[in-house]
């Protein structure tokens, strides 16, 4: 006869599981945001960059901020600090403003 599955024990580790997951998922995001210097931006600036970034829906402009964090995961420690304070740096900071005249974007 088989063993009885104790169905409560695998809930249980399931919900382990995914708690572990949501703490390492958060703990990550406050790592990027350190990483990229975020954390010099006050909180309800930052909640207004990602709210910006989340509702805006202009294609060409999410690519090029893909490209623009690819790279950022792409350099080393000693240019992580000064992403985003060269000339689109007001890209990273504010991402519903609309790109100067010969940027890359929709003007």
């Amino acid at each position: 006869m088989r063993k009885p599955r104790d169905y409560d024990a695998e809930l249980q580790a399931l919900n382990d599981k995914a708690k572990q997951l949501r703490t390492r998922k958060q703990t990550q995001l406050g790592e990027l945001v350190i990483a990229t210097g975020a954390d010099a931006l006050g909180t309800e600036v930052l909640a207004g960059v990602l709210l910006a970034a989340i509702g805006n829906d202009d294609p060409t402009r999410k690519e090029a901020w893909r490209k623009r964090g690819a790279a950022f995961f792409q350099s080393n420690a000693n240019t992580r600090r000064s992403a985003g304070k060269d000339a689109g740096g007001a890209q990273a900071i504010d991402p519903g403003a609309q790109p100067a005249a010969g940027a890359q974007g929709p003007a």
